[in-house]
C-alpha cells in the first residue's frame, strides 16, 4: 500500500473550536456598531511610523539623483565658470549629505520628543544645530 502525505484539516467541533468561535464573534461585534463598521483610531504616531518603515528598510537614496545632479551643478556653477564631475563623485556628495540630514532630523526627533510633541518644528532643527556646535544658516 502507497504512503500519501496527510493534510491538515479544520476541525469542526469540539470545545477548543467553539471557543475560538466566540472569541472571533466577540472582536468582530465590537468592531461593528449598529451595522455600521467602527474603524479603529491609532495614536498619532503609528501612523507617521508606518510610513516611514519602507524608508528604513532600504538603502537607496531619498533624493532622486538627477535632481540632486541638478543642485550641485547650480551651486558649482556660481563658484566657478565651468566644472565637471565625474558620477561617482557627484554620489559620494549625495551620500554625505543624506546620511547628514538623516542625523540632523534624528537630533531634530530627538529634541522635539523631549518637548513632548510629535511634529518637528523649526525650532527643534535649530537646537539640533546648536548643540552639534554647527554655525545655523538663515
Amino acid at each position: 500500500m502507497v504512503r500519501t502525505k496527510q493534510t491538515a484539516r479544520k476541525s469542526t467541533g469540539g470545545k477548543v473550536a467553539q471557543k475560538q468561535a466566540a472569541k472571533k464573534a466577540d472582536k468582530n461585534e465590537k468592531l461593528v456598531v449598529g451595522g455600521v463598521k467602527k474603524f479603529r483610531t491609532f495614536r498619532p504616531d503609528v501612523g507617521a511610523l508606518r510610513e516611514l518603515r519602507p524608508y528604513q528598510n532600504s538603502t537607496e537614496f531619498l533624493i532622486g539623483k538627477l535632481p540632486f545632479q541638478r543642485f550641485v551643478r547650480e551651486v558649482a556653477q556660481d563658484l566657478k565658470k565651468v566644472i565637471c564631475f565625474q558620477a561617482a563623485a557627484i554620489g559620494a556628495l549625495q551620500e554625505a549629505s543624506e546620511s547628514y540630514l538623516v542625523g540632523l532630523f534624528e537630533d531634530a526627533n530627538l529634541c522635539a520628543k523631549h518637548a513632548k510633541r510629535i511634529t518637528i518644528k523649526p525650532k527643534d532643527i535649530q537646537l539640533a544645530h546648536r548643540i552639534r556646535g554647527q554655525k545655523e544658516r538663515d
